[in-house]
């Protein structure tokens, strides 16, 4: 059985609850803490370029008049793909394209394809304001976050972001059109039906399931997942906290459409990225004899996940290492003989 939705029919789940007058205080203290996403109505309503972005023509002047003329990135896809940017049919690659354009070149084309019926899809990515759009972060201010995150935007046609994670915060600001979210606890994974793990549209991997048609018979365990769903709609001037590594899958709905967002993470650098982590592991551990994963299970464990399971009082400080604090210099030369060790 195929499971067919209608724009804007709801499937399953819940839907994410919402706030208004959020400040930086609320946020930090109990969105942020609570790890569960929140819609934050009318956040950024204020912004110039929301009330620009009531008009394709005048968001365009205004984004062309502070554009620094560099390339962005954007993705091209054909009419058939039906703005659903995913892999090619038989997984070896994707079914859009890779372009450089300039921004006004790129918006231009936007809006000439919004105003057609049966047209290409195309989608300027993740590019930074600074350095791109003058003035845009000061024009545009962030009220829940330290102003050294930096902004990025998103503007494009219709289209479909298959379901993804990022290993970061993320708030996403709705600008122009309207988004619509549907989010899953880290813990769908199993049920999402991920595709190639190095093979990537942006190097974290997407599930294969087409939300806006759900096939159960080919996903089955995709039922599982659409009933532990958040679901929102945002207008725009609305926000949304995406929690570290949710799942999430975001439609474009309207002709022309723009998203701000913000990527963060409390991690320090010289720590490492998890994601590194969790290759090694796959490595080095998954191929093991039961025996000896169930084995490493406990020590990760105790070393990794149980909290309070690594009491190291009974180890005088100086002999602590790894099991006490770690400073940053200590945190680069555990990265360093890690590096040493891997490269024989």
């Amino acid at each position: 059985m195929t499971a067919v939705t209608e724009p804007g029919e709801r499937v399953g789940g819940r839907p994410i609850p919402e706030r208004r007058d959020v400040d930086r205080d609320l946020f930090e203290r109990e969105i942020l803490t609570a790890g569960r996403p929140v819609v934050m109505r009318g956040l950024v309503a204020d912004w110039p370029v929301v009330k620009a972005g009531r008009s394709g023509d005048d968001l365009r002047r205004y984004l062309v008049e502070r554009d620094t003329g560099a390339p962005v990135g954007a993705l091209t896809a054909p009419a058939s793909a039906q703005g659903r940017f995913h892999y090619n049919a038989d997984l070896t690659g994707f079914n859009f394209r890779r372009v450089q354009l300039r921004l006004a070149d790129a918006l231009t084309t936007i809006l000439q394809y919004g105003s057609e019926a049966q047209a290409p899809s195309l989608a300027v990515q993740s590019v930074s304001t600074r350095g791109q759009l003058s003035g845009f972060d000061r024009e545009n201010p962030m009220p829940l976050l330290d102003p050294a995150i930096e902004p990025r935007i998103w503007v494009g046609t219709r289209g479909v972001v298959a379901t993804h994670h990022d290993p970061s915060e993320n708030i996403a600001c709705c600008v122009a059109g309207r988004r619509r979210f549907t989010l899953f606890p880290p813990d769908q994974a199993r049920n999402l039906y991920l595709g190639p793990f190095e093979l990537t549209p942006a190097g974290a991997q997407i599930s294969l399931a087409d939300l806006t048609d759900p096939d159960l018979d080919r996903f089955p365990r995709l039922a599982e997942a659409l009933d532990a769903a958040w679901t929102t709609e945002l207008e725009p001037g609305d926000a949304l906290y995406i929690p570290y590594l949710w799942w999430h899958h975001v439609e474009a709905t309207e002709a022309v459409n723009m998203l701000v967002n913000y990527w963060w993470d409390a991690q320090p650098a010289e720590r490492g990225r998890p994601q590194d982590a969790l290759t090694l592991a796959m490595l080095a551990i998954r191929d093991l004899p039961p025996t000896h994963r169930a084995a490493w299970r406990a020590m990760f464990d105790h070393y990794v996940f149980d909290d309070a399971a690594v009491d190291a009082a009974h180890v005088p400080p100086h002999a602590q290492g790894m099991l006490g604090p770690l400073d940053p210099r200590t945190a680069r030369q555990i990265r360093a003989a890690l590096a040493r060790t891997l490269s024989r």
